[in-house]
């Protein structure tokens, strides 16, 4: 293997750690960890993180296997209410440490301790596949005696998570908004990448007032034109991007700036180069000759950065300040004359996609495409998780506490394709559909209690997107979110917070305080994402020992749970056709296992979908289910 190069970026204040060959790790665990308590009307969780980290470092993840760490040195903690000090680390450990304590969203609900609690153990990205290719799959690779116990001895089926099943087009592989509020729905719900699709179609996509109004605007100024460049259609989609730039162009604007922030993680690694090469094809078209048009790609980021959702802020403002043309305050902005080579240049410096470093495209003769006053943003992700906090950065204004802004353009308009969150004040062009009685809303009305528990990086999965796109909590509903390790990528603690989730989630089991339980492990999904077999089967690994845990506590205490996935990722870790390894969500079905006392069977049939799975949890209850839910159970008792 070639030896990695010295990194060209300018580091300042920073802690840079390189994973060997010999698979060293470095004990790398910001003090983060702390507990909040807010009331049920707060309209988002407060994460107790120190949102201006007095060290950073930045991450260029290489074919050589070479991993930059990031080590954040955050003294300074904020809580709404109440904070706990952070456990001290122990700097023996070789493996980055999972914190231990966790935000709990309190609510008015009284505790019980008769209850026997129904959970809904959500493995995310295990799907199913018999591949027997060891190297492939790391769910058959993996030393798993509970699952094959689970699988072998319990009622179980295959349910549908990806393409029509879930509300998205045929062959489009599931993802983890998708399949969260497809459970949580109790129906199928039509998905804002078909919603933008059809409009585009028919043409009153070019018509929507939100989208016209901000170009319109901008007249005289730019038009920015935010986006994950990517086919994946997990965040967004090339062809939304292209609509958008068209509209622009046909209402007239001179000035249209993209901002292509790469993805590599829904798609191969290395695979940005077609779609750099297909959006200057577009730009060209629609230039038609006429050089007073300025439509180009104005800067390239990787995703890594752009589109950060667990308050590791330091990666967001590298992306504002490449956007901005702020001081740097982490690391140089490079620069180059198109964005072709723009991505060449971070190739040779052993960048893939998802972690191209901020790069400025300085065509000739033309003054930098930044976002500038008088300017309006378009963002065209429909996905909201992975584009609020940049968004947070730019409309905000002096409520903003993520990082200091050394500027801050003064907006003609910053447009949402989707509905981001509640709280952010910026114009949709898309807003949410109404999910009237989910799954949450309806044990409300039942004065049923629920817990919702995830760790940071899934919590948006277990609360908005199981409800319906609601951010608020139900009455009778707990939410605890552990924070995620602070590591560059999770294949540097393939654990995650796993083992800290298990601790919280057995303790509460026995306590029998929740008739119902929604949670959510991210560790086969995230590690999915990177990659990296080895760390794969160790996340599998990791999981199975969590399961045995939470499934001798149901038993204990009479509670029963489904075992399922919001969609597949870990089964399938190379790509056969690219011979890059495999990051992205697969079409795969996903399992459903039955665990209780009690003789049933699992009657799920080729129609048999995430949707289901609410009807089936009220049916293990003995609850009829509301006129809303369109499913139906897969559970039939003997």
């Amino acid at each position: 293997e070639p030896e990695p190069k010295e990194a060209e970026a300018t580091v300042s204040t920073t802690a840079i750690v390189a994973e060997t060959e010999a698979k060293a790790r470095l004990a790398i665990q910001a003090s983060t960890a702390g507990t909040a308590v807010v009331t049920a009307d707060a309209q988002e969780p407060k994460v107790v993180e120190s949102p201006k980290p007095s060290t950073t470092a930045i991450v260029a993840e290489t074919e050589a296997k070479t991993r930059l760490a990031i080590q954040t040195n955050a003294n300074e903690h904020k809580a709404s209410s109440i904070t706990i000090p952070p456990p001290e680390a122990n700097a023996s450990e070789v493996d980055a440490v999972v914190p231990e304590k966790e935000e709990v969203i309190a609510t008015e609900s009284e505790s019980s301790n008769t209850r026997k609690p129904i959970a809904l153990i959500i493995l995310d990205g295990w799907g199913y596949d018999e591949n027997p290719d060891l190297t492939d799959n790391a769910i058959l690779a993996a030393k798993t005696p509970t699952w094959d116990r689970l699988w072998k001895e319990y009622p179980k089926g295959l349910i549908g998570a990806s393409g029509p099943a879930v509300g998205l087009p045929e062959g489009q592989m599931g993802n983890s908004q998708v399949g969260h509020m497809a459970m949580g729905a109790g129906r199928v719900l039509y998905q804002d990448l078909m919603r933008v699709k059809k409009d585009i179609e028919t043409g009153d996509f070019y018509t929507n007032p939100v989208l016209t109004d901000a170009v319109d605007k901008a007249a005289g100024n730019a038009v920015h034109v935010f986006g994950l460049l990517s086919s994946g259609a997990i965040h967004s989609d090339t062809r939304h991007i292209h609509a958008m730039i068209e509209l622009a162009a046909k209402r007239g604007s001179s000035k249209i700036y993209v901002h292509a922030f790469l993805d590599g993680r829904d798609v191969p690694p290395k695979s940005a180069e077609g779609f750099l090469q297909d959006l200057e094809d577009k730009l060209t078209s629609l230039r038609d000759g006429d050089e007073s048009k300025d439509f180009r790609v104005a800067s390239i980021c990787g995703r890594y950065y752009a589109m950060d959702r667990d308050t590791n802020w330091n990666r967001t403002q590298t992306t504002y300040d490449l956007l901005t043309g702020g001081e740097m305050g982490i690391v140089e902005t490079f620069k180059a004359p198109t964005c072709l080579e723009g991505l060449k240049m971070a190739y040779e410096r052993d960048e893939t996609d998802e972690f191209v470093l901020p790069t400025l495209i300085e065509a000739p003769e033309k003054e930098a495409g930044l976002v500038r006053d008088g300017d309006s943003i378009v963002f065209m992700n429909y996905r909201p998780d992975r584009a609020r906090q940049i968004t947070r950065a730019f409309v905000d204004g002096d409520k903003f506490e993520g990082f200091d802004r050394m500027l801050k353009p003064a907006l003609a308009a910053y447009v949402c394709l989707a509905e981001y969150d509640e709280s952010i004040e910026a114009p949709v062009a898309y807003p949410s559909l109404d999910v009237p009685n989910c799954l949450g809303e309806y044990l409300e009305t039942l004065e049923k209690t629920q817990l919702r528990i995830a760790e940071t990086e899934k919590y948006a999965h277990v609360s908005s997107f199981f409800s319906g796109g609601r951010e608020a909590a139900f009455k009778g509903e707990t939410r605890v979110l552990i924070p995620s390790p602070k590591v560059a990528t999770y294949d540097l603690c393939p654990e995650m917070s796993a083992p800290a989730i298990t601790d919280k989630l057995v303790d509460v089991i026995e306590k029998q305080e929740y008739d119902v339980i929604i949670c959510n492990y991210a560790n086969t999904d995230m590690v999915g994402h990177t990659g990296v077999f080895d760390a794969a089967v160790k996340a599998v690994e990791c999981i199975d020992t969590c399961l045995e845990r939470v499934v001798a506590a149901l038993m204990k205490v009479g509670g029963e749970c489904l075992i399922t996935a919001d969609h597949g990722n870990i089964e399938k870790m190379k790509d056969a056709q690219s011979g890059q390894p495999h990051t992205a969500h697969t079409t795969a079905m996903v399992p459903l296992v039955y665990v209780t006392a009690r003789k049933a069977k699992v009657i799920a049939t080729g129609e048999s979908s995430l949707a289901d799975i609410a009807p089936t949890m009220l049916h293990m209850m003995d609850l009829a289910q509301p006129k809303e839910f369109e499913g139906k159970s897969l559970v039939e008792f003997l």
